[in-house]
C-alpha cells in the first residue's frame, strides 16, 4: 500500500499521472505513477519495473505491507 509519510494514510493520496511501458506493444514491462496529497500538498512517485522485479518510491510516499495508522 502506499502511504503519504507525513499524514500516515492513503485516504488522501491522488495520482496525478501515470503511465504504463510495454514491452513488444503486449507484455507490460515498467508502471510509474505520481501522487499528491489533497490534505498537506506531498507529492512523491512509485515506480515499478518488471525487468528487475523491483519496486521504488521516492518523495512523501512510503510502500508499506501494514494497515496505515490512520483510515
Amino acid at each position: 500500500m502506499i502511504t503519504c509519510t507525513n499524514c500516515d494514510t492513503p485516504q488522501f493520496l491522488q495520482i496525478t499521472q501515470s503511465r504504463i511501458y510495454f514491452e513488444n506493444g503486449e507484455v507490460i514491462n515498467e508502471i510509474s505513477e505520481t501522487y499528491e496529497c489533497t490534505l498537506c500538498g506531498s507529492t512523491g512517485q512509485y515506480v515499478y519495473d518488471d525487468d528487475r522485479d523491483e519496486e521504488v518510491v521516492s518523495g512523501d510516499v512510503e510502500l508499506t505491507t501494514e494497515r496505515p495508522k490512520f483510515a
